[in-house]
């Protein structure tokens, strides 16, 4: 699991978090036992403390007796951990059991008044209870008296030592046992993410084409917003490689010009020029359209007539081996806000299938402010031959990329759907039927 992972940052992160959380328990109950040990130690003592005072006896001249025997058989036992020492207010030894010979009885506290008592930590590792009683005899005599019992601590540090190993085995056990639950909820909160990242692979791998699982509410969003970008960068990739066979195609009516021309070069200087000035325009205005991201508005006017005679007389030098004649009815001017490369590419195409279609004779039209029924257009250019025609089934199936009229005849397929999109961009409209010459009309309708 790398450093860098979702999944492998979480589970450090959790494991830590528990570590501390688990540490700082372990303290706190730890010190509580400890507490709580030591608290059941001094009441222990103390029930030793009055097992001792009941047993104690005041003689009449005021000195204190303790019977041989104690109800306690550790205090007959020297070295059994307990020990009893009874003192006076000037460290005067009194008495002490017979498991304390040979030590030195701890020393009270000054501030312990009588009735009170005092648990300490005493020295030579041992917990230490500390009583201080006034005596009274029969015959008046008082005394003071410091009743001590100490029993040594290895008792106590026993009992922490064996909580803090359970404590500790099971703290640990249940750490796993969470960082396993944690790393299972973990995964399972994170399929989601798996689940889309599958996804964008499969769509990597061409085996799908938009995000489409059902994703957690919280990813919906992103989604959307990654297939909004996978559409936008799939457009992008089609608009380049549509405008890259657009390029070769516009090349094509150039270059069949150029060739006509190879013969006499000197009588065509002007055509030549004029061609390859043409291909310049082509080749900016399909890199403008390949980085285009929407339908652009001309700024400026374009002459419609002036373009066609143009295109006409360019492609009656390419023709040239069929002696084509142009029937041409234009007015003398026709101003029109156009770009000038979708005006060549709409008419260029169809004046160049019409020749290549035709018999001998194109016929080409313009009508303004005549709507002959198609409202809210404002130029009508009619384009047709006396060819064979294509039948009328096919009039839409042609206008698709790829798709030519006749398989037999060479070309690419790509002009009639290059003039069909262009026209839709332009808010215009491409119509098709049968010419009065008996070939194919094209009749391109304008706003």
């Amino acid at each position: 699991m790398q450093s860098q992972s979702l999944s492998f940052r979480l589970i450090i992160s959790a494991t830590l978090v528990l570590a501390a959380f688990f540490g700082l328990v372990s303290l706190v109950l730890e010190n509580s036992f400890r507490e709580t040990a030591e608290q059941a130690l001094r009441e222990k003592l103390q029930v030793q403390i009055y097992m001792m005072l009941s047993a104690a006896e005041v003689k009449n001249s005021g000195e204190l007796s303790m019977p041989t025997n104690l109800p306690e058989p550790r205090f007959a036992t020297p070295g059994s951990g307990l020990y009893a020492f009874i003192q006076q207010p000037n460290k005067k030894l009194v008495w002490r059991s017979q498991s304390a010979v040979g030590l030195v009885a701890p020393a009270p506290p000054l501030e312990l008044f009588p009735g009170s008592s005092a648990f300490l930590h005493a020295e030579q590792g041992r917990y230490a209870l500390h009583y201080h009683v006034i005596w009274k005899n029969v015959a008046g005599i008082e005394r003071e008296y410091f009743f001590t019992i100490t029993e040594d601590a290895e008792f106590v540090s026993q009992q922490v030592r064996h909580f803090q190993e359970s404590l500790r085995v099971w703290l640990l056990a249940l750490g796993v046992i969470l960082v396993f639950i944690q790393f299972m909820v973990m995964r399972w909160s994170l399929k989601p993410l798996r689940l889309i990242v599958k996804d964008l692979e499969a769509i990597e791998q061409g085996q799908k084409t938009h995000l489409d699982g059902q994703y957690a509410t919280e990813l919906e969003g992103l989604a959307g917003h990654l297939n909004v970008f996978i559409n936008i960068e799939r457009s992008h990739l089609e608009r380049y490689r549509d405008a890259l066979g657009n390029l070769a195609h516009s090349l094509k009516t150039p270059l069949a010009i150029l060739r006509g021309c190879t013969d006499s070069f000197v009588g065509n200087k002007n055509t030549v020029e004029e061609q390859i000035l043409h291909m310049d325009k082509i080749i900016e205005y399909q890199l403008k359209n390949a980085a285009a991201k929407g339908a652009q508005k001309s700024t400026r006017t374009v002459d419609v007539s002036t373009t066609i005679k143009k295109i006409s007389s360019a492609l009656s030098k390419a023709y040239v081996d069929k002696s084509i004649t142009f029937d041409m009815n234009l007015p003398e001017s026709c101003q029109m806000y156009f770009d000038e490369g979708d005006l060549y590419e709409i008419a260029g195409n169809l004046i160049e299938n019409a020749c290549k279609w035709c018999a001998s004779t194109v016929k080409i039209s313009i009508l303004t402010n005549q709507l002959k029924g198609q409202k809210n257009f404002a130029l009508l250019l009619q384009i047709e031959d006396d060819g064979p025609g294509i039948p009328p089934g096919r009039l839409n199936e042609i206008l698709k990329r790829g798709v030519r009229a006749d398989e037999n005849i060479k070309g690419h397929g790509i002009g009639m759907a290059v003039v069909f999109n262009l026209i839709n961009l332009l808010g215009g409209k491409l119509v098709g039927g049968k010419s009065d010459l008996g070939g194919t009309k094209w009749s391109v309708y304008l706003p």
